[in-house]
């Protein structure tokens, strides 16, 4: 059994980190907070621009867009969304758990995947598995700007329009709620028809004639590729909200790993103290009784 020193030394050591793991954890939901706010401002913009972009897509029936072709897919194109740091449970594991299962499906299919990475642990992952990276932002910070995205995005968008990938996947973890961040694989290029689908009073309130400047396939294009790059930004807000959520959860489960340990250890502590001094007294005692 531990002496009484190694032991108070461990319940020091204990201690501090749990201090450490207490302020992260209070860190995170103040940031959690904020994170959260503008996953649902960003929301109003997306909702916003598909509409207009569904209505302005099916008003010029006679030029299609390359961004809604479905064509034959003999390549991939992949922009993967991971969190800059660590600490946040196995939220980066299970988004790259399931990219690695698509991108085994893909390999076994003969189709050659292009990456783009937005976050360093998902940059540093497809690096150690030898993926072929076009494009890569990490380190943005708490408050990621639109503009900081779109040179890294356009990578992948011209690769699309040049026809070096046929279809393109946006991989993210999806925020729920604070307990609950879903990992997320979808279809982005060529755009899914059911993403432009309108109800009735969507139809009808976007429901306008067009004049196009300077012409109907520039506007057309640029439309659609603003629409993915709000697409793009949304997801990168919510893994965000999604990163900060799991942080919290993760250092509050720390904390209370900790405070268990040292109810532990403070147990051991008192027995071990009691035990020595039980055993001074037994000394004590034959040492009196032999004199």
């Amino acid at each position: 059994m531990a002496g009484t020193k190694e032991i108070r030394n461990k319940i020091k050591s204990v201690q501090n980190t749990r201090k450490i793991t207490k302020a992260m954890e209070m860190v995170a939901a103040s940031k959690m907070r904020r994170a959260q706010e503008r996953m649902r401002a960003a929301r109003p913009f997306a909702a916003k621009i598909r509409n207009v972009a569904a209505n302005v897509s099916r008003a010029n029936p006679e030029y299609r867009p390359s961004f809604l072709v479905e064509r034959e897919v003999k390549n991939v194109g992949v922009i993967l969304i991971t969190t800059d740091k660590g600490l946040c449970g196995g939220l980066n594991t299970n988004i790259l758990r399931m990219l690695t299962n698509s991108m085994k499906t893909w390999h076994g299919d003969k189709k050659d995947i292009l990456c783009t990475a937005i976050g360093a642990k998902g940059f540093q992952f497809l690096n150690r598995i030898k993926a072929k990276l076009i494009s890569h932002a990490t380190h943005m910070g708490d408050k990621p700007l639109l503009d900081d995205l779109i040179g890294t995005i356009k990578v992948q968008l011209d690769a699309f329009d040049k026809g070096e990938v046929d279809e393109v996947y946006l991989c993210y973890n999806r925020f729920i709620n604070t307990m609950k961040q879903e990992p997320i694989i979808e279809k982005i290029l060529p755009l899914p028809l059911a993403n432009l689908e309108q109800t009735a009073q969507e139809a009808s309130a976007y429901g306008w004639d067009y004049i196009y400047e300077p012409d109907a396939q520039t506007v057309l294009n640029d439309l659609l590729k603003k629409y993915i790059e709000a697409l793009i930004y949304q997801a990168v807000a919510e893994n965000m909200a999604s990163e900060q959520s799991a942080r919290m959860v993760a250092m509050k489960s720390a904390s209370d790993n900790a405070k268990n340990l040292i109810a532990e250890l403070q147990l051991d502590y008192n027995k071990t103290r009691q035990a020595a001094i039980t055993k001074e007294l037994s000394e004590i005692v034959s040492g009196a009784a032999a004199v």
